[in-house]
C-alpha cells in the first residue's frame, strides 16, 4: 500500500546552522546542545580528522581537510551560517583561510570560527583589555595572543594550563577553570576574560564567574555559538550563558 504524505519546510524554519567539530573534541557538542536549544533552529554537525597533540604543525593540516568535512553537511539544506570548532587551528590557518576552505564547497554561506567569533564578541561587549586563559603550549598561545592584539585587543593578564594532549584538556575540571578565571581577574583589571579552546568545559560556570569577577567571561564555544546565531539573524538572548548572550553584533 502506497501512503500519501505532505512535506513542509523542515526543522530549520528560523535558522539552519552547521558546525565542523574536531575528531578529538568532547565538549563542543554538549555545550552547543544547550545554547542552540531554540524553536526553529536546526544544528548539523560534521567531524574533521585531528590528532590529539595540539601543535602548529598538526593544526595547519586541517586546512586541507576542511572542504571534505563541510561537504558532509546535508547537501539539501541552505545553511545560514557554518562554524569551524577549533580556536587554535583558526589562529594557525587564519579566519580568512578557514572561510575560503569551507566556502569552496558551501559558497556564499557566512563562516565563522572561535577566533573570529571572539573578536566579534569583544566588540559587542566593548572589551579591549582582556584577561586571557588557554590550555595550550606557549607557541600556540603566543600566536593567538598576536592575533588578538592585531585585532585591537591588549592582554592585561595571561595564564595557561600548558597541556598539548586534547584528551587531557577535555578532562580539566570546571573547578580548575573557575579558579583560573579568578586568578586572572585578580592579576590585573580587564574588560573581559577570554577562556580559549572548544574542548574546555566552560559554559556551566560562565554566569557564576561573571558574578564573582564583575566582568564578562567569553569562552570559545559560547562565542562561536553566539556568533553563528547572530550571523543567521537569531537575536534570542539568554543571560544564563553569560553577558555575551544579551548582546547583538556591533555595527
Amino acid at each position: 500500500m502506497k501512503l500519501d504524505f505532505a512535506t513542509d519546510d523542515g526543522i530549520g524554519t528560523r535558522a539552519t546552522l552547521g558546525v565542523v567539530v574536531l575528531e578529538t573534541d568532547e565538549s563542543l557538542e554538549p555545550e552547543f546542545s544547550q545554547m542552540m536549544d531554540l524553536d526553529g533552529v536546526a544544528l548539523y554537525h560534521s567531524r574533521i580528522p585531528m590528532v590529539t597533540e595540539i601543535r602548529p604543525d598538526t593544526l595547519i593540516k586541517m586546512e586541507q581537510d576542511l572542504p571534505a568535512s563541510a561537504q558532509l553537511l546535508p547537501a539539501a539544506l541552505n545553511f545560514d551560517a557554518i562554524g569551524y570548532g577549533c580556536t587554535s587551528a583558526s589562529t594557525v590557518i587564519g579566519s580568512d583561510g578557514v572561510e575560503r576552505a569551507i566556502q569552496t564547497v558551501k559558497p556564499g554561506v557566512p563562516v565563522t570560527d572561535p577566533l573570529r567569533a571572539t573578536i566579534a564578541a569583544c566588540r559587542a561587549l566593548g572589551a579591549t583589555k582582556l584577561g586571557f586563559i588557554t590550555p595550550y603550549l606557549p607557541e600556540v598561545s603566543g600566536m593567538m595572543r598576536e592575533k588578538l592584539e592585531q585585532a585591537g585587543m591588549s592582554i592585561a593578564a595571561f595564564g595557561s594550563f600548558e597541556e598539548s594532549d586534547d584528551r587531557v584538556v577535555a578532562r580539566i575540571t570546571e573547578n580548575a577553570i573557575s579558579a583560573a578565571i579568578d586568578k586572572i581577574a585578580d592579576e590585573s583589571p580587564c574588560d573581559a576574560i577570554f577562556v580559549s579552546c572548544t574542548n574546555l568545559r566552560c559554559l556551566n560556570i560562565i554566569a557564576e564567574a561573571e558574578s564573582r569577577t564583575g566582568v564578562p567571561v567569553i569562552s570559545s564555544n559560547q562565542a562561536l555559538a553566539w556568533h553563528m546565531l547572530r550571523l543567521a539573524g537569531v537575536k534570542a538572548e539568554n543571560p544564563a550563558f553569560g553577558q555575551l548572550f544579551t548582546r547583538q553584533i556591533a555595527q
